[in-house]
């Protein structure tokens, strides 16, 4: 699919995994098959206009890094993932939307690395419910409420849910996930979250 003149293909690449150490790269089946109702029309904050994400917080996956890297296209068509001096970091797609707008914004955060564990070793504690804060340069906060966890083989990555357009503010967060096959990790984690609060 087009994006921003972009061509977007498969899932995300990686880095190579570490060992995982004592943290699991999956996601719960009981947590990643429910997902919270989404939110009441009248409920929702009203779109704002683009300000890039500078801080990103997840309280339940001990997160809280910023500044946040800026992320285009791979030469192999597939979004970039921050490099492996980059694994604390978590990086905004700057092909779509900034965190606020209407539509997907998708933040990008290792599991690991070849180094060891990284920025989202912690992602099987993030439940649906969870909030997710993104700070941007405006200085507004954004909470975001965590509405769906999928766990999905790069080579089913699915394109469309995850970068296609909607008609609310949302955010897409997306990590690696599974075993270790082959120095790699299989799977992406995508956790699907919308924006219920701003504060400026």
């Amino acid at each position: 699919m087009l994006l921003g003149g972009w061509t977007l293909v498969h899932g995300l690449t990686d880095n190579g995994g570490g060992d995982g150490g004592p943290y699991r790269a999956t996601v719960s089946h009981s947590h990643a098959a429910s997902a919270a109702p989404e939110p009441a029309a009248g409920a929702r904050p009203a779109a704002l206009g683009a300000s890039k994400p500078v801080r990103v917080r997840i309280p339940s996956a001990s997160v809280d890094t910023g500044p946040v890297l800026e992320l285009g296209l791979a030469a192999d068509g597939t979004v970039q993932v921050p490099t492996v001096a980059q694994a604390d970091d978590i990086g905004w797609y700057k092909g779509g939307v900034t965190p606020g707008q209407t539509g997907p914004a998708v933040l990008i955060g290792h599991f690991d690395t070849a180094a060891g564990p990284a920025v989202m070793r912690e992602v099987s504690r993030i439940r649906v419910g969870d909030p997710i804060t993104v700070t941007r340069a405006d200085k507004s906060v954004l909470t975001f409420t965590v509405r769906k966890l999928q766990q999905v083989g790069k080579d089913a990555f699915p394109t469309q849910a995850v970068y296609g357009d909607t008609e609310r503010p949302e955010l897409r967060l997306i990590t690696c996930g599974g075993p270790i096959v082959d120095g790699h990790h299989p799977d992406n984690i995508i956790i699907y979250a919308d924006l219920t609060a701003v504060r400026a």
